[in-house]
């Protein structure tokens, strides 16, 4: 070894780029924290906010709704990158991912029990903006930990596996709704405790590599927000891959946020809670067989793009079908299509957005901005389906636009030539 070679400081561990393939204990472990997680999100968007909502004041409804999930969808703009950077640096002898995952859901568990106290709209507003920042501060954890030790040819399967935890967290949280609509604090509790289990397999296992002290500068905060533009010019796939996931994010949303007052007020479904638990379960069975599949299928041929592209379209369509619905079982031809369509795209673009990430030590971060794509279409779909239902023809406006927007998603992914 030459003297010049003896000068180049070693890349630590945790910033190397893996190539040993993950074992099915870790995967297991990584799901099982990520189905906690979703619950935590989703019983509450799917059916507990609403009917919360509701019970709050029943002719300002749709207005309340909007108004709390935007605002804590605001809230995870900010609170996912900023906790994917902290993690970054985190130097516990416990690894960089796991305090933030452990912190993170102990937090989000008792945000949501102050949410099933709320006798206000303000007090709802808080506590799920609490619970906003506590979960994505594990979110963000979480999905740094793929790049982090998930070789290249393996991420299409762990990709799927994620999406898959994604949907059981969504099928349970229904659930949770329909099975606690008659009690809202009930359904708060179980949720939170959910949330809280789900994470012991994946903080037990303590499988993260530590990061040396030292090995990365300090977080300063102008730097950090800085951090946040990242140059789509210099970096083009990652501007891209932002971009098209933040036009699917906004079309699939635009699809859910008012499932609970569709089925309710345009279906006229009888048990609009037990009509979300139908649908979210022909979505999460699609979902399922979709997200395991194409991502075997993607890494298996390296072509991550034409599956993004097609699993776009599918979504499309399930909006246009949702224009249409006027019975539950068109409803359900939509919930088929949306689970097929979502889940190819949830396994294959994760793979894909971690093969453009442009730096290794910023993993968490970078990947939180590029869940500022899954964020703010929660806080623009709100306000765009409460325009479309109350001022611009209603629900079939509105899945009209979701389908043009999924449309455009589809159209632009082709502009990403660093993956093909």
């Amino acid at each position: 070894m030459t003297a010049g070679a003896q000068d180049v400081p070693a890349v630590p561990a945790a910033l190397q780029i893996p190539t040993r393939r993950v074992g099915a204990g870790w995967i297991t472990a990584l799901v099982v924290v990520h189905v906690g997680i979703n619950i935590g999100f989703f019983a509450p968007i799917q059916v507990l906010l609403g009917l919360h909502a509701q019970q709050l004041d029943a002719s300002q409804k749709n207005a309340i709704l909007s108004l709390v999930t935007g605002v804590g969808a605001a809230v995870s703009l900010v609170a996912n990158p900023l906790f994917g950077a902290l993690s970054d640096r985190s130097t516990s002898r416990y690894g960089r991912r796991i305090p933030w995952v452990f912190c993170g859901t102990i937090c989000a568990a008792l945000a949501l029990l102050l949410m099933s106290t709320a006798q206000t709209v303000s007090m709802l507003v808080l506590g799920w903006a609490l619970m906003q920042a506590a979960g994505n501060a594990a979110l963000a954890a979480i999905f740094a930990a793929i790049p982090d030790k998930v070789p290249v040819e393996q991420r299409g399967v762990v990709g799927g596996l994620v999406a898959l935890g994604q949907t059981m967290g969504s099928l349970i949280g229904a659930v949770i709704g329909m099975v606690a609509a008659q009690d809202l604090v009930f359904g708060y509790a179980i949720v939170a405790t959910a949330v809280a289990l789900c994470s012991i397999p994946y903080v037990m296992m303590r499988k993260d590599v530590p990061l040396p002290k030292g090995a990365l500068e300090p977080l300063k905060f102008g730097e950090f927000v800085k951090s946040f533009w990242i140059n789509p010019v210099k970096h083009k796939g990652f501007g891209w891959a932002w971009l098209t996931r933040f036009m699917l994010y906004l079309g699939c949303q635009l699809c859910l946020v008012y499932l609970l007052y569709f089925l309710q007020d345009a279906v006229r479904y009888p048990d609009p809670a037990q009509g979300v638990l139908v649908l979210t379960a022909v979505y999460a069975f699609c979902v399922i067989f979709s997200s395991v599949i194409s991502g075997k299928l993607s890494d298996k041929d390296g072509q991550r793009k034409k599956y993004v592209i097609i699993s776009s379209v599918i979504v499309a369509a399930a909006a246009l079908t949702l224009s249409l619905a006027s019975t539950f079982p068109v409803a359900i031809a939509a919930a088929v299509l949306l689970g097929i369509g979502f889940g190819s795209y949830l396994a294959v673009d994760f793979a894909l957005l971690t093969q453009v990430l442009p730096f290794a030590d910023s993993r968490g971060k970078d990947l939180g901005v590029i869940n500022i794509a899954n964020s703010l279409p929660q806080v623009v779909a709100p306000l765009i389906a409460w325009l479309s239902v109350t001022w611009f023809g209603g629900y079939p406006t509105l899945f009209i636009i979701s389908a043009i927007i999924s449309l455009v998603g589809a159209v632009l992914v082709r502009q990403i030539k660093s993956v093909p």
